[in-house]
């Protein structure tokens, strides 16, 4: 670091943004990612030591990974160099290379820190390989993206994978009350103080960034007239407006939490899909976990609609795995996809209907002798095969393997003897089960050939 940088770093540090200037400088001081920078933790234990081999940081933006890098600057020993791969190439990655070849001849390490990794391209990551491999560079690299897709499989092979998670409405308060009050860093010296109301409600709508919360914090302080005392008064009413987010009458421990979520399933469950897209909206703007609302759907998508459309819980399912990928502000598009899907489609309890009444007989009859001809007895006793009839025989006394019948169907007990009368999983007449209940009618069998007999968990008195 020439005299340049320096100043250009010591001034950073006086005038930057809030976010900026607030960073810590050492590892006791961050806030949050206990799960990889607690004291008996790998990568706190490296990095204290200063012994820290290649790794990736990956993560939601404004969770601390730039963060941890500046940590390691200041800890390491070694000469400590940082890229963006939004504006730097692979001349920029050379130079510094041949600089670390020189620092390594002098017996000093170089550990190379890029932020965005993943916007290199495949040929530049490449680049990394050999000299990630042969230690004349050390690597930090920084993704939002998940690294298994952006960043080269030969890269991370010699890496070691840290995943940030998004910090907790309680470490952005603690980063919050920090910005008010640190005199030295933060905004302090405009004595500022904030209410509970209002720290409360910017730590939940933060969604985990830090930065965001940050930058709210320092845009309120400088745009806010002193009280008659000198103080700056930080309301409710001013983050909101800071943030620019309303504050939803939502408590996610209250009432209003489980009001909420309660309407959205029964607008789902009801095929209400304005409803469904309004609860979601009213959900996201109060800053409820986007995996939260996906599960309810998943769930609402297997026990209200079932195998009246059966792609509802493979579009349900699909969409919770999209949106822990994209994240917001896009996984609000995912949701409200698949809760209007899932609104829309026609709706069936048949399925949760089967499994409780399976159990309520399963808990009054207990262990019932399974049929013999059912056991898994695929050899004798003398170790030969079990004769029957067709392929997986099981033990031949009796079994009728299906494939051998017509519509590849034969009329067989498969209950146990006490229960055998049975009709358990009972198909509505409502979208794709009336299709299965046709199908139950043209092979004959019991099952779906009359009208479902109405049966109704105790559980349903819920939502």
């Amino acid at each position: 670091m020439d005299l340049f940088d320096y100043m250009r770093e010591q001034n950073k540090k006086d005038e930057g943004p809030l976010a900026s200037r607030l960073r810590p400088e050492t590892l006791d001081e961050i806030v949050g990612q206990e799960h990889i920078l607690g004291k008996d933790k790998l990568l706190y234990r490296a990095i204290k030591a200063d012994k820290l081999g290649s790794v990736i940081l990956f993560g939601p933006p404004g969770t601390g990974k730039t963060t941890i890098a500046r940590v390691i600057a200041n800890t390491t020993h070694a000469q400590f160099r940082q890229l963006n791969a939004t504006t730097s190439g692979k001349k920029d990655m050379e130079e510094v290379v041949e600089a670390a070849k020189q620092n390594l001849a002098c017996g000093t390490r170089t550990i190379l820190f890029i932020d965005e990794i993943h916007r290199f391209n495949k040929a530049q990551q490449d680049y990394l390989l050999p000299f990630v491999e042969d230690g004349t560079i050390t690597l930090i690299g920084a993704t939002t993206e998940n690294p298994f897709f952006e960043v080269n499989r030969a890269l991370l092979s010699r890496s070691r994978l840290f995943e940030l998670k998004a910090l907790s409405a309680e470490n952005i308060r603690t980063l919050i009350l920090r910005a008010v009050r640190d005199e030295r860093k933060g905004m302090g010296m405009y004595r500022p103080y904030i209410d509970d109301n209002a720290a409360d409600f910017l730590s939940d709508i933060s969604e985990g960034d830090a930065r965001a919360a940050l930058n709210a914090v320092e845009l309120a302080v400088l745009t806010t007239s002193p009280d008659p005392d000198g103080r700056i008064h930080l309301t409710l009413d001013i983050m909101q407006d800071c943030i620019q987010k309303r504050a939803i009458g939502y408590d996610k421990d209250g009432n209003s939490h489980y009001d909420t979520i309660s309407a959205f399933i029964k607008s789902m469950r009801g095929s209400d899909p304005d409803a469904a897209a309004y609860y979601v909206a009213r959900m996201l703007e109060a800053g409820e976990d986007i995996k939260f609302i996906a599960r309810r759907i998943m769930i609402c998508a297997s026990e209200d609609v079932g195998n009246a459309d059966p792609m509802a819980l493979v579009l349900a399912t699909n969409a919770s795995l999209a949106v822990e990928r994209i994240g917001l502000p896009e996984a609000r598009i995912i949701l409200t996809h698949a809760a209007t899907y899932v609104a829309s489609a026609p709706k069936s309890n048949s399925v949760v209907c089967a499994i409780d009444k399976a159990q309520e007989i399963v808990r009054r009859t207990g262990n019932l002798p399974i049929p013999v001809y059912l056991r898994d007895v695929h050899f004798e006793e003398s170790g030969r095969p079990g004769e029957g009839e067709g392929r997986f025989a099981g033990n031949g006394t009796g079994y009728r393997y299906a494939h051998n019948y017509p519509n590849h169907y034969v009329d067989q007990q498969y209950l146990p003897d006490a229960v055998r009368d049975e009709e358990i999983y009972q198909p509505s007449d409502n979208g794709y089960e009336h299709e299965i209940r046709e199908y139950f009618r043209k092979i004959g069998r019991r099952k779906g050939s009359g009208e479902p007999e109405s049966y109704t968990p105790d559980h349903f008195s819920g939502i």
